[in-house]
């Protein structure tokens, strides 16, 4: 039996466009939808087991990736927006829940300068879509048996998804190196 990953899996995935150079994202709300305009093609796009990204009603894992910030811009109702406080500070609306988008908020952190956006709340077509499964272990926190899990990787290998328990090894790299450059240790090869 195949586990149902989310719908935008489930039913195949998409590759970009190349030419693709962003879209709109809109909240659930059947009247006055808060809009995010991005001008920009989605990175790093991927399944996330983790218990807090925003998902869909019914999905195992949520559809994340990242934008550079200044290309992101709220341009509809902006005052249903709320920012809960955290490190990754994610904007939702105050109505239907849905999350637009998140935002590092430390100048300190790596992904300084990026959002994470949710690309299955736009209709717009061209946007990449996931190449990987990040914090496939975190959907035990959120209710799934760990006798799954062995079904769970497989079906999202089934999907050309590698699963990790962290981030991708691009990102992790990308981590570890922004960690290196500040602790004064990092060297050019």
């Amino acid at each position: 039996m195949t586990i149902s990953i989310h719908p935008s899996i489930d039913q195949g995935i998409t590759r970009g466009a190349a030419d693709f150079t962003g879209g709109t994202l809109r909240c659930l709300c059947g009247s006055d939808a808060v809009e995010v305009k991005v001008a920009a093609q989605v990175a790093f796009n991927h399944a996330c087991g983790c218990t807090k990204c925003w998902k869909p009603e019914g999905a195992l894992f949520s559809l994340i990736g990242v934008v550079p910030s200044a290309k992101l811009a709220v341009s509809a109702h902006p005052e249903k927006i709320v920012d809960e406080k955290a490190p990754l500070q994610r904007y939702a609306c105050t109505g239907c829940g849905a999350h637009l988008y998140g935002r590092i908020a430390s100048q300190s952190h790596p992904f300084f300068g990026l959002d994470f956006i949710h690309t299955e709340l736009s209709k717009d077509a061209g946007w990449e879509g996931p190449g990987f499964a990040a914090f496939v272990s975190s959907v035990i926190e959120g209710g799934t048996p760990p006798s799954k899990m062995d079904e769970v990787r497989a079906t999202l290998r089934s999907k050309k998804l590698e699963p990790y328990d962290c981030l991708s090894p691009a990102l992790m790299d990308l981590l570890a190196t922004h960690a290196a450059k500040a602790k004064g240790t990092f060297r050019e090869a």
